[in-house]
């Protein structure tokens, strides 16, 4: 597609152009948030702040203000003057308002603080701080001195991110070149989803690559990674041979059909009902897969909403393993009506249990449940459906471009905040799927890969040389 070479012509730099290597009393909920903005206001400085090991420390970026479970930033940049060579680290910042909250809160446990590389904090404690991840590593500390702020009132709210440098050349482009810019890296997006998708099929097949690219899509951000074990753990192949067990192999391999789920309980009979015939189906074939079984630490749960819980995303799996002949269909026809036919297939799934259940625990619902609900299943029409459709049918790249997104999520909204500021001013470029992949793709190719914070991206320079003229 033309665009895409647009857009990928604006990835290759020019000469000259090329990026340079990287040379006390606040213990509630709401003063840590009232901490976390003034820091990411910049009222603590950056510059050559002393860690308690006493070596320095400057701040190159703050990152992304993670409002999620996890570091308080993330994607930010710190640099060590004493070091040799003062190298820049990329990772995550924490900041609690004691050093001793670091073990409190369990970070130096959870894998998930791993890629933190500054622990900022008010109160040392009674012990000498250490934080450690659970990988063992030290991470540099830093004390800050709220005495520097103390005079002044909490920042207004702050967006995710800082706005960068291309927020200039951005608010000289119209409408029409915003629109070009953002479809010529949606295009290049799915060119690169679908090499991917071709190298994955070229060694699992089409349909099997196919299978287990819609089960990540299920997994949602917190669970791609135990979903697509799954799926190669139990290949199409598998569950389309066992069709009536498919839903208890997927729950089982992913461990939701241990013992205790079989104990004396309140759970109602139907429940009960439907655990027996899960364990008929999979107790034959447990010590078979005894080792393929997920842990529990795989699985991300807290914050989910009851909707989105694995286990009902496990039951609309198995509900496209066993009506895989329909799913080909849609992606091989000739419908007019491509987009619309997915949807309604998709949102159509049904499962009797889990049509009025959350969880394997939860009480029988009044109101009936989607499998798939209508946002997952645009999510799964615009990340897995279109993308190979196009690169069957270049023609079907028209309604992609019309297909409407239902939500956002905290990458798109970084990127609004980088590259236009206030969110209104890039309220029109989040409101379609096509603009959201566009927005996605520069996030990774310049956001994600800037560790200057915007001083040394090349993207607005780039964009001052992007072929706006549509084709």
């Amino acid at each position: 597609m033309e665009l895409a070479h647009r857009y990928a012509a604006l990835l290759t730099a020019p000469e000259g152009m090329l990026r340079e290597a990287p040379a006390d009393g606040f213990s509630d909920d709401r003063s840590e948030l009232e901490l976390q903005a003034h820091w990411f206001a910049g009222d603590f400085g950056t510059s050559f702040l002393t860690a308690t090991n006493g070596e320095r420390v400057e701040v190159v970026q703050f990152g992304v203000w993670n409002r999620e479970a996890g570091p308080d930033f993330t994607d930010a940049a710190v640099r060590f003057p004493d070091r040799d060579g003062a190298p820049v680290l990329r990772g995550a910042i924490e900041l609690d308002t004691s050093a001793e909250d670091w073990e409190r809160h369990g970070h130096g446990s959870n894998p998930a603080f791993d890629g933190v590389v500054l622990h900022l904090y008010l109160r040392q404690g009674l012990r000498q701080p250490f934080t450690r991840t659970s990988q063992h590593r030290q991470i540099a500390q830093v004390q800050l001195d709220y005495r520097q702020i103390e005079q002044r009132p909490p920042p207004a709210p702050l967006p995710l991110a800082m706005p960068g440098r291309c927020l200039g050349p951005l608010r000289l482009l119209d409408k029409e070149q915003v629109r070009t810019l953002l479809s010529a890296a949606a295009q290049y997006r799915l060119e690169i989803k679908n090499r991917r998708w071709q190298r994955l099929a070229s060694v699992r097949g089409y349909d099997q690559a196919l299978f287990q690219s819609l089960a990540i899509t299920l997994g949602y951000k917190e669970n791609k990674l135990p979903f697509a074990l799954l799926a190669q753990r139990l290949p199409l192949k598998v569950l389309q041979a066992e069709q009536k067990a498919a839903t208890a192999l997927l729950l089982g391999a992913a461990g939701f059909l241990q013992a205790p789920e079989f104990g004396e309980d309140k759970s109602a009979k139907e429940t009960r009902a439907y655990l027996r015939d899960c364990w008929e189906h999979w107790w034959p074939r447990r010590s078979q897969m005894d080792r393929l079984i997920l842990p529990a630490a795989a699985w991300k749960l807290a914050g989910l909403r009851p909707a989105n819980h694995p286990q009902r995303r496990l039951a609309a799996l198995a509900q496209l393993a066993r009506r895989w002949p329909e799913v080909r269909a849609l992606i091989d026809g000739g419908s007019a009506d491509f987009g619309k036919d997915v949807i309604r297939f998709l949102t159509g799934l049904r499962d009797e249990y889990w049509y009025h259940h959350y969880t394997l625990h939860s009480a029988r619902t009044a109101r009936p449940l989607a499998l798939i609900g209508a946002s997952r299943a645009t999510e799964m029409l615009a990340n897995v459906f279109f993308p190979l459709a196009i690169a069957q049918r270049p023609e079907r790249w028209t309604p992609y471009e019309k297909l409407p997104a239902t939500t956002t999520n905290r990458r798109v909204e970084t990127v609004i905040a980088r590259l236009f500021g206030e969110r209104a001013n890039g309220e029109a470029w989040i409101k379609t799927a096509v603009h959201q992949q566009g927005l996605l793709q520069i996030y990774e190719d310049f956001c994600l890969r800037d560790d200057s914070d915007c001083e040394r991206c090349t993207f607005p320079e780039r964009v001052k040389r992007f072929e706006f003229q549509r084709v």
